[in-house]
């Protein structure tokens, strides 16, 4: 199954153009974070869980925390569970330049 396909049935979103942009972003954002310019294969979960998040945060852009009634919700920017894998993968810069295996 491709990423695409499965942020489509996680979501149940129709709109590919939209998926594919939420994956887009999420990799660039997963790579960024990594010092990566390739997405490795132990990653594309982590790309799909973040485009989910986007998907699941849509018109919230930019809140930190949502109060209604009596319930108050807090966004994090990166959830435990997503940074803990992306540190576990970050690769280091040595003398500002990053040495990544090809």
């Amino acid at each position: 199954m491709t990423p695409l396909e499965e942020l489509k049935k996680l979501t149940g979103e129709s709109d590919e153009e939209l998926l594919s942009l939420l994956l887009e972003n999420a990799e660039d954002a997963v790579l960024g974070f990594t010092n990566r310019t390739k997405m490795p294969l132990n990653l594309v979960k982590t790309k799909i869980k973040w485009a989910l998040i986007a998907y699941n945060r849509l018109g919230m852009e930019g809140e930190s925390a949502r109060n209604e009634a009596d319930i108050t919700q807090q966004f994090v920017e990166i959830p435990a569970e997503i940074q803990m894998v992306l540190i576990n993968n970050r690769l280091a810069k040595v003398g500002g330049r990053v040495y990544e295996k090809t």
